[in-house]
């Protein structure tokens, strides 16, 4: 039986093993496409791939069948669940394979994209351009197919230049930058605050108009400092929530 190709990590050695490669796996098992095989490559092939010990496989793995995403068969191997979906917030430790696995596993529909000026709320992250290329796309919850998130992200033209607008119906915005484009992210900043859902978002979420909303911002950074991607994010305040760890050592 052919086992299911995972994407490749670079590790970040400031944060723990096990929870990058948790994440990493993570985020392609929620990202898989229905013909891709659920069973998965032993633990130590996947110690091989990530380049970690087996010991460091083993407890990434079992983070992620607590979370029901796996099952772990003795003798037969690991299989991923054919329902898996996001279901627990994701702890975020500050690594970007936590923030696409926080946005992946959804149906997508890409709105629209296209040129606009900047506008005067974005200013401060693009000094000196006049124009931008914008994407809009509307997220739907996998298991009840109600519309859960609408997305607009704000790209530099020259990075927009790469993008194929087809991944961004598969796969999130920070994941098509990072693995597709090749933008060497170096930081990635998010405000999270509670907002009234706008006209466009009641319609598009399907909330009463004035409901609550969380709003997320997150602006990417590349290793030169510039902003590559503000990413404006409204969330049905009935289906999101967020936990944020903070580790002291």
């Amino acid at each position: 039986m052919t086992a299911f190709a995972p994407d490749s990590l670079v590790l970040n050695r400031k944060l723990p093993l096990w929870y990058q490669v948790s994440q990493s796996l993570r985020a392609s098992i929620l990202g898989r496409r229905p013909q891709d095989p659920l069973r998965l490559p032993t633990e130590e092939q996947l110690a091989g791939h990530y380049g970690v010990s087996v010991l460091t496989m083993r407890q990434a793995l079992k983070e992620l069948e607590a979370e029901g995403l796996i099952t772990r068969h003795r003798r037969r191997g690991t299989f991923i669940e054919p329902g898996a979906r996001r279901g627990s917030p994701v702890r975020l430790l500050g690594s970007v394979d936590a923030i696409v696995a926080q946005q992946s596993g959804e149906r997508t529909t890409l709105l629209g994209y296209g040129p606009r000026a900047v506008p005067g709320e974005l200013a401060e992250y693009f000094p000196g351009l006049d124009e931008i290329m914008t994407y809009r796309r509307l997220r739907y919850d996998g298991e009840s197919g109600e519309p859960s998130n609408w997305a607009e992200n704000a790209l530099r033209p020259d990075v927009a230049t790469a993008v194929d607008p087809a991944d961004l119906e598969r796969w999130p915005m920070t994941k098509v930058l990072r693995d597709t484009v090749g933008v060497r992210i170096s930081r990635i900043t998010d405000t999270v605050e509670a907002r009234l859902a706008d006209p466009e978002t009641a319609e598009l979420l399907r909330v009463p108009l004035l409901s609550p909303i969380l709003h997320y911002t997150g602006v990417t950074y590349d290793k030169d400092g510039r902003v590559v991607d503000v990413a404006l994010i409204r969330y049905r305040g009935d289906r999101f929530s967020f936990s944020v760890t903070v580790e002291a050592h």
